[in-house]
């Protein structure tokens, strides 16, 4: 009686279909056709495969704002610290969007490389940067973000005040900002 190999998994047609997916769009993010490349780092990110990290990288770099903010949202869907240091440089882009995307995914990934870029971000003109930059701050909880957070309790801006709060609260600085 022959011994079956149990060293490689059985593929059903589902995971076939999803390999067949995953490189479909990372194929798509080369196209020349700007909506396939929006639509395709958009999907690489629901997906969440860590195959697509090089691809998502180098499509920060698109000449096109929609790809980029895509890109560097679904880079925060997969989860990977390899993203952290293109996402770092990322804060830089010129468009808000961008800016925010990286932002959120920074967030979301949680090193703390990104404390202090961040926490530059909190000077930024766009208030929905500032938003994200505070609420990033909070989820990665470092308690160097404390005091730039708090010169943000009196921004301009009432969803960045609230953004502000609400990443001190995670930060763990209840009883400082309570009588604000």
């Amino acid at each position: 009686m022959a011994q079956s190999d149990t060293s490689a998994p059985d593929r059903g047609p589902s995971d076939m279909r999803r390999e067949e997916k995953i490189h479909a769009y990372i194929t798509m993010l080369e196209s020349k056709a700007l909506t396939y490349r929006w639509k395709a780092a958009e999907a690489l990110g629901e997906i969440g495969d860590r195959r697509a990290l090089q691809p998502l990288i180098r499509a920060l770099d698109d000449e096109y704002v929609e790809v980029r903010w895509l890109a560097a949202k679904s880079l925060g869907k997969i989860d990977e610290r390899g993203a952290v240091e293109p996402l770092i440089r990322a804060l830089q882009d010129e468009d808000s969007w961008v800016r925010r995307g990286a932002a959120w995914s920074l967030g979301k990934i949680g090193d703390p490389r990104a404390v202090e870029p961040l926490i530059g971000l909190l000077q930024d003109e766009k208030p929905q940067v500032r938003k994200s930059a505070a609420w990033a701050l909070g989820k990665i909880g470092n308690t160097r973000a404390r005091k730039p957070l708090m010169r943000l309790l009196e921004d301009a801006d009432r969803d960045v005040r609230e953004a502000v709060r609400a990443a001190l609260r995670e930060i763990g600085t209840e009883r400082e900002i309570a009588t604000m």
